[in-house]
């Protein structure tokens, strides 16, 4: 089983695209990592944000195909923030000093959560024309851990990292979701503790999505039908939120399908993007559309023929 952080495509990544630190608080300790890739032209690229155990690297896969395809894709590490109205203040300073007016976001998991919170936010000059939610969730009251999130700062670093590791999958998964895994748990221990601490508590403190904010911003949700930290209730939750929304669902992919089942997610990322083409919101060098486009096409076939029934399918909700 080749580990993810020994494979080519994992070492072509980091030996070419550079990685960027930023700092844009007044607090000099407050870094924003990022990989920015692709044409710098794009004036609203796609942001990816990570889980809470991710850091920048976790989305190389997607750097790597969607700059291949003409897109420009920004993949960021947070700085240490311990309320969702300073994580929002300091996102949109990112935003300002990048010169970007608005942009897409893709998050897994907390980082989902941040995305549609970034947009609530800002809802009166809106940054965000569109999500594509993985495996997230609209309201933190879910992991039953509010009496906690006060304290995870006093706690040492082992023992929040035994807290997430508590949500990984157990038991028997095949190679590709094994790799995902050992890559997250390697990612994890290259995180120090303020930086779990303080994701852990804006995951955990007492907050919900209000939809009615963002009812403008296009929506793609996407989801696995096998075990992942998100309880069947959280998702429904998320098809309520987001009536309109485009589904896309993989039959199977863990926490971290992005991952292990990087062809299906960047499909989706592109057929999301793909709406926004011809543009002033277009993620993608307008050179590169056609291409792409039947890329996707070739790709929407190669899925069918492999996949006849409901194992891997995209449905718009209208």
């Amino acid at each position: 089983m080749e580990e993810i952080k020994v494979s080519p495509d994992y070492n072509w990544f980091r030996s070419t695209v550079p990685l960027k630190r930023i700092i844009v608080d007044d607090d000099d300790s407050k870094v924003w990592s990022l990989y920015d890739a692709g044409p710098k032209s794009i004036r609203c690229p796609i942001i990816l944000l990570p889980p809470v155990s991710g850091t920048a690297e976790v989305f190389f896969q997607q750097v790597l195909a969607l700059t291949g395809w003409g897109y420009r894709v920004i993949s960021l590490q947070y700085p240490v923030y311990w309320d969702l109205m300073e994580f929002c203040d300091g996102f949109r300073k990112l935003l300002d000093h990048l010169q970007l007016d608005k942009v897409h976001l893709f998050g897994a998991s907390l980082g989902g959560f941040l995305a549609q919170k970034f947009a609530e936010c800002t809802h009166k000059s809106p940054r965000v024309h569109s999500l594509i939610l993985c495996n997230s969730f609209s309201d933190t009251s879910i992991f039953n851990q509010m009496w906690t999130a006060n304290s995870f700062w006093l706690m040492p670093a082992f023992m929040l990292k035994k807290i997430v590791l508590g949500n990984f999958a157990k038991g028997p998964v095949d190679p590709k979701m094994a790799d995902a895994i050992d890559f997250m748990v390697d990612r994890l221990e290259s995180l120090n503790q303020s930086e779990l601490a303080s994701r852990l508590t804006l995951n955990c403190q007492n907050s919900y999505v209000e939809p009615h904010k963002i009812k403008e911003v296009a929506v793609t949700i996407i989801d696995v039908f096998d075990q992942s930290a998100l309880s069947l209730e959280a998702k429904e939750e998320m098809y309520k939120l987001y009536p309109n929304a485009r589904r896309a669902h993989l039959k199977t992919g863990g926490n971290f399908p992005y991952l292990c089942r990087s062809a299906e997610v960047n499909l989706y990322i592109q057929i999301h993007l793909r709406q926004f083409h011809g543009t002033r919101y277009a993620a993608i060098s307008p050179s590169m559309v056609s291409a792409e486009e039947l890329q996707v096409q070739e790709s929407q076939l190669t899925h069918e023929d492999d996949d006849q029934s409901e194992d891997s399918c995209l449905q718009a909700d209208q």
